[in-house]
Parts: structure tokens; C-alpha cells; sequence
């Protein structure tokens, strides 16, 4: 009997590499049917909200606030040390706290551009800058060409742009992930891979299972992703597409561990809502 299972991931290379083999039918999934889309992170946590999704990608920021519905896979995470979002401006030497002002010389607030309201990068600039600046939120695609052109003064940068910012002109003005680091001593848990409780334990365990096998596929046949992840990247060279894979694609991805779950337990701390609810770990 065939299982239909709908499952959202991004576009990112790191989520293109890791589900290369689910993707183009590499492995046996034991009669489990995946329909893949592949969407914008803060579009997969939208569609998370709206219960569209049995298995998605997801920022931890909306696990935590969907943990009452949704469980984590220990397969499939973005965590890590020297992996988290860049706060990136036109000039290095501006801060959000910083007294700004307009063409007529009336003080104003910041403009910031940001990822996504339910993404972890948001949190962390939330975390970091409280009340500091107008939020305005965008496709991630969008916030460095907005900084370039001046429509936003700070920008919370995610994904292929932490290898490039330098070369389009930008600054960082702050590494919101070294300073989680640095506060925490844990790794940074950025997002990860959702599933619906409802689909019941042995279900959400198979998932499991055919994820990290995928994973495992895609470190042993590095070479056979690229076409799979040339065809969602935005146009990028071969070496930053790997790069991107190196920097996001490790042991915690392969598997939570102690230490991942301790960082997620971590965050879920850190975030102010009566929705937050313990986060249950597939494994």
C-alpha cells in the first residue's frame, strides 16, 4: 500500500543536497509517496501556520511556536557553529541603535529588512536589537539588492548570501551567529525538519528514517547533487554551492545529538509566547 506524504523544503542548496536522493527516486522509500514543493523559507512556514504541509523545512522559531502540532526530525537540521545570519548594512560603521534621519533632518528609525516574522533570523535580530529600528520583512532573495539601493538600512542576511555579501559592497555589521555562540556556547539551531504528529509514531519515524538516508546519499555521491541543487539555486558557482553545503550540512544534520537538542531547548527558552510548548525530537 502507498503512502502519500506532501513535504515542503527550500530552494537552499543545503536542503537540495540533503533531499537530492528523495528527490530523483536514489532510494527505496518502504511504499511512502513523497510530492515535493519547494518554496521560500518563510513561504514553507506560512504554509506550516496554515496545516498545508504533512513534512516541511521550517525556521525553529516556528517549530517552537508549532511544537504542540508538529514534532522535529533529528535528520534533516541547519545547526551549527559559524552558520548563522549576517546583519549587513551599506557601511560598517552604522548601528541599528544609531540615531538616523531623514532628508529634512527629522530623526527617524532605521529601516531593517528582515527574512521572515516567523524566521529564526528574525528572532535573533529581535533578540539582539530589541526595539530598535522598523522591521520590514521580505523574500531573503530581496534584502541585500534593498540595502544596495538604499530602501532599507540594515538587512538580516540568511542562505547564499553570507558567501557573497562582500563582493555586492555590503558590510557586516554584526554576526548573529557568533554572538548566539559567544551567549550560549551552543551551536545555532536555524531550522529544521517538521512533521505532523497526527501522521502517528511508526509513520513519523519511517520519515525519519528515509531523510537521513537521504543525507547520507547525498556525502556519499557529493558530485551527483549539483545538477539537483543548480536547478533551485539562484545562479552561483559550483564552489558556492559547496561552500554553502560545508558550512550547513554537518553531524548535526545528520543527526540532532544531545548537544543540537540542548541548543534547541535553548532557543525555545529565549522565545516570549504563551504558544511556546517542549519540543518533541523524531528519531
Amino acid at each position: 500500500m502507498t503512502t502519500k506524504v506532501k513535504i515542503g523544503i527550500s530552494t537552499c542548496p543545503n536542503d537540495t543536497f540533503a533531499f537530492h536522493a528523495l528527490l530523483n527516486n536514489r532510494i527505496a522509500t518502504d511504499g511512502i509517496q513523497f510530492s515535493f514543493e519547494l518554496l521560500d523559507v518563510q513561504e514553507l512556514n506560512q504554509r506550516l501556520f496554515a496545516g498545508d504541509f504533512d513534512v516541511a523545512k521550517a525556521s525553529f522559531h516556528a517549530a517552537i511556536l508549532l511544537a504542540n502540532d508538529l514534532a522535529v526530525l533529528s535528520s534533516g537540521s541547519a545547526l551549527g557553529f559559524g552558520v548563522g545570519p549576517l546583519l549587513l548594512a551599506a557601511a560598517n560603521d552604522t548601528q541599528p541603535d544609531g540615531v538616523f534621519t531623514d532628508s529634512d533632518g527629522a530623526i527617524r528609525k532605521p529601516v531593517v529588512a528582515c527574512p521572515g516574522e516567523h524566521t529564526t533570523a528574525t528572532l535573533l535580530y529581535d533578540l539582539f536589537y530589541p526595539d530598535c529600528g522598523k522591521v520590514q520583512q521580505m523574500v531573503f532573495s530581496e534584502i541585500m539588492p534593498s540595502l544596495q539601493t538604499g530602501v532599507a538600512d540594515f538587512g538580516v542576511c540568511i542562505h547564499e548570501g553570507r558567501f557573497t555579501y562582500a563582493e555586492e559592497g555590503l558590510a557586516c555589521v554584526c554576526d548573529l551567529g557568533s554572538r548566539w555562540e559567544n551567549e550560549t556556547g551552543l551551536p545555532l539551531p536555524l531550522g529544521g525538519i517538521l512533521v505532523r504528529k497526527s501522521l502517528g509514531e511508526p509513520l513519523m519515524k519511517k520519515i525519519q528514517a528515509l531523510v537521513q538516508a537521504s543525507i547520507h546519499y547525498g556525502l556519499k555521491h557529493r558530485g551527483e547533487t549539483l545538477k539537483t541543487m543548480k536547478r533551485y539555486a539562484q545562479e552561483l558557482s559550483d564552489d558556492v554551492l559547496f561552500a554553502h553545503v560545508d558550512t550547513y550540512v554537518n553531524q548535526w544534520t545528520v543527526e540532532l545529538g544531545n548537544l543540537g537538542e540542548r541548543a534547541l531547548e535553548t532557543l525555545a527558552d529565549r522565545v516570549v509566547s504563551e504558544a511556546a510548548r517542549t519540543i518533541s525530537i523524531v528519531k
